[in-house]
């Protein structure tokens, strides 16, 4: 299993931002979270199969309707605790 932490920045909160990304997270079978962070930045951390975090990180350049993405950083993390599903967190 991969884990990738992933911090987008842009317009991307208050539009339904972390619900597109859940979706996607879902219909990919990955297992993680998303949520606000300062800045007005979205977090989240992807664990699941390398190509479909792929996948996803490309979805999230791409973002929902009225998003605006001015950048995608990514870490690829080695060791870490899996989660059971995929969740929005508050």
């Amino acid at each position: 299993m991969t884990t990738a932490h992933v911090v987008i920045s842009g317009f991307v909160q208050g539009i339904g931002y972390r619900q597109f990304v859940r979706k996607e997270a879902e219909k990919l079978g990955l297992k993680g979270f998303v949520q606000n962070i300062e800045g007005g930045k979205v977090e989240a951390l992807f664990q699941g199969d390398k190509k479909n975090i792929e996948k996803i990180i490309d979805e999230c350049k791409k973002g929902p309707y009225l998003s605006e993405i001015k950048k995608v950083d990514i870490e690829w993390v080695d060791e870490m605790d899996e989660f059971p599903g995929f969740e929005i967190i508050s």
